[in-house]
């Protein structure tokens, strides 16, 4: 069923102030006038969302697990947001930092710079998109290194632009019909789910320093601490310990994409921090800017500084109402206590769907996995069997809604449903949406 909004709560089309409007007129005319290459998750048009509930143009109330895929991590229309965003707009609401500069994207980079998950000085540049952290990310590797070469690994997502989609270890969609850049390689990221062990991986790595490309020739190695659209796993820390010291042995830079994974999400800042491990690089998008396009590189002093003026930049990055935004996120996740929230949240989660693992009444699922409250679980083909069934995962997402969650699919074939509910979610609240969801799992054929 659909939770319907409560009477307490306006009708959002009456917000609007507009004539009342169905998700099927407004999906028709998103297909006459928005190309197919931008999917969307499901049929239903936003209309209003307050902290984890988001009410749809006909008034129906769903329980937000997606978070605008780990935007949100304060929830909609957090107060010292939105108050935030509107005092700078009552100054101003762009200059461009590369003309005239403003002490938001200042203040906001030394804040970062400050919990920077590595040791020594650092410095922090801003931008719009997650694609655009990681490809200047790229950017300064190569002229810091003088190298071209980058590595990075099956399974990941890095974005969707032409050298991001290069980095990401998945051909469809991505990049299938859309070609690729020289000079990237990938090699299996350990995934014991899949069969692929810590050994396996390195392994690989050994065949392609002597067989493809020499260590000394690679500029940066690239991954996520915790694998984003690729299905949750989390990079084991003795992996990634051993990548640290591949890249001291042999001068290569070592990134850390965690566009999806920062400020708060895994039950630390930033998720590489569970490992010990320090990167160089460190890409940020997503949860930074509270809603507001914003993203960032935080890399060390010594990296950055080589890259002359006009080397990096761009019109609108570092937006002053996202630095606003983004000052206003650091305060609430520090004033609200976020970083253990994640954790409490994730264990919430994991006990209730290790219940609902046990279960006979429900579809089978298993390989529960995550960090913090960035927690998946696959669909499976059966009980007792580890072979994932994608088609039952995405019946299971399209089901959620209408119970009235919104919950997404990850995965290499989408066998995964993962949950990224914003992190001042109420309790409440997130006992509604896992009912939803268990309500979802539902196996008729067993009742």
């Amino acid at each position: 069923m659909v939770i319907e909004a409560s009477n307490s709560v306006a009708d959002p089309r009456l917000d609007t102030g507009v004539d009342a409007i169905t998700n099927a007129e407004l999906l028709e005319r998103r297909e006459r006038a928005v190309p197919r290459g931008v999917g969307t998750a499901f049929p239903v048009f936003a209309a209003r969302a307050q902290n984890a509930e988001i009410w749809d143009v006909e008034g129906r109330r769903y329980i937000d697990f997606a978070a605008g895929i780990a935007v949100l991590a304060v929830g909609h229309r957090h107060p010292a947001v939105i108050a935030a965003v509107e005092g700078q707009m009552a100054r101003f609401t762009h200059t461009a930092f590369q003309v005239t500069a403003y002490e938001p994207y200042i203040e906001l980079a030394e804040r970062l710079n400050a919990i920077a998950p590595f040791s020594g000085e650092a410095k922090t540049i801003f931008f719009t998109t997650g694609a655009e952290a990681v490809e200047n990310a790229i950017k300064v590797a190569r002229y810091a290194t003088g190298r071209q070469a980058i590595i990075s690994f099956t399974g990941s997502f890095h974005g969707r632009t032409i050298l991001a989609s290069a980095l990401t270890g998945k051909v469809t969609p991505y990049k299938r019909g859309m070609g690729s850049v020289p000079s990237v390689y990938h090699v299996p990221f350990p995934n014991p789910i899949a069969g692929t062990t810590v050994e396996a991986s390195l392994k690989a790595l050994d065949y392609l320093f002597s067989a493809d490309i020499a260590p000394e020739d690679v500029a940066a190695i690239i991954l996520e601490p915790v694998q984003g659209e690729g299905g949750f796993h989390v990079a084991p820390p003795e992996f990634l310990r051993s990548l640290r010291e591949l890249c001291d042995r042999f001068g290569i830079l070592l990134v850390a994409d965690e566009v999806q994974t920062a400020f708060g999400r895994t039950g630390r800042m930033f998720a590489i921090e569970h490992s010990g491990v320090e990167p160089d690089l460190v890409t940020i998008a997503k949860a930074v800017g509270g809603g507001f396009p914003l993203s960032g590189l935080i890399g060390r002093s010594e990296l950055l500084d080589t890259v002359p003026p006009g080397g990096l930049g761009g019109t609108y990055a570092g937006s002053p109402i996202a630095c606003a935004a983004g000052l206003a996120v650091l305060d609430v996740i520090a004033a609200e206590g976020l970083v253990d929230r994640a954790r409490r949240i994730g264990e919430r989660i994991t006990t209730r769907v290790e219940a609902m693992q046990r279960r006979n009444d429900l579809l089978p699922i298993g390989h529960i996995r995550g960090q913090g409250a960035m927690i998946a679980f696959d669909l499976l083909a059966g009980k007792g069997t580890d072979q994932t069934d994608p088609d039952a995962a995405k019946r299971v997402s399209a089901r959620a809604l209408d119970e009235g969650l919104i919950v997404l699919n990850c995965g290499s074939t989408g066998e995964a449903i993962r949950f990224l509910p914003p992190l001042t979610i109420s309790d409440a609240h997130l006992d509604e949406g896992l009912a939803c969801l268990e309500a979802a799992l539902v196996n008729e054929a067993a009742v």
